[in-house]
């Protein structure tokens, strides 16, 4: 079972995705359209669980699970769907065992690929908003520090919330 960590925000995320997003750019070839930071460590203001979130817009979702030698030779373990249609989900460990990195890819034209950067983007313009967003993973963490599904299913709520008003914004 997975330890729920959130901490304060790094420094190093961004130099981290830049450098991982370098290697990916090479593993994903040309069928990659853009590579994204996503997820909480790609806003500088709030705690976040010290994962890169990738995400990765490509011209076909089915060549890519032609690259999946390239893509784990990097260190990561394709998960497929893992239960977003459409999706291709890779995750990577360090050696102690310690996720480090997410990666999701859809293809080009999906509305996950808008959904994901309107969220990022909205907390970053919204400061109180990502504040409320901070806090309520700092308790959520405090509460359920040995249960990442409850986790994650505190904070799906306030998710659905932010993506709403992302949406209109």
């Amino acid at each position: 079972m997975r330890k729920v960590e959130v901490v304060p925000h790094d420094r190093h995320w961004q130099s981290m995705f830049e450098a991982e997003s370098q290697q990916l750019a090479i593993a994903f070839g040309d069928n990659a359209i853009a590579i994204y930071h996503i997820g909480s460590t790609s806003i500088d203001t709030i705690y976040a669980k010290p994962i890169i979130d990738i995400l990765i817009a490509v011209k076909d979702i089915g060549k890519v699970d032609n690259r999946n030698t390239q893509i784990e030779s990097l260190g990561y373990i394709a998960m497929g769907e893992f239960g977003i249609a459409g999706r291709r989900f890779f995750r990577k460990d360090n050696e102690l065992g310690i996720r480090t990195h997410h990666i999701h890819t859809f293809e080009e034209g999906s509305a996950q690929i808008d959904r994901h950067l309107a969220f990022r983007d909205y907390l970053k313009s919204h400061p109180e908003a990502a504040q409320a967003y901070s806090t309520l993973k700092q308790q959520l963490a405090h509460q359920f520090p040995a249960d990442m599904e409850k986790y994650m299913d505190g904070k799906a709520d306030f998710i659905q919330q932010i993506d709403i008003k992302a949406g209109e914004w």
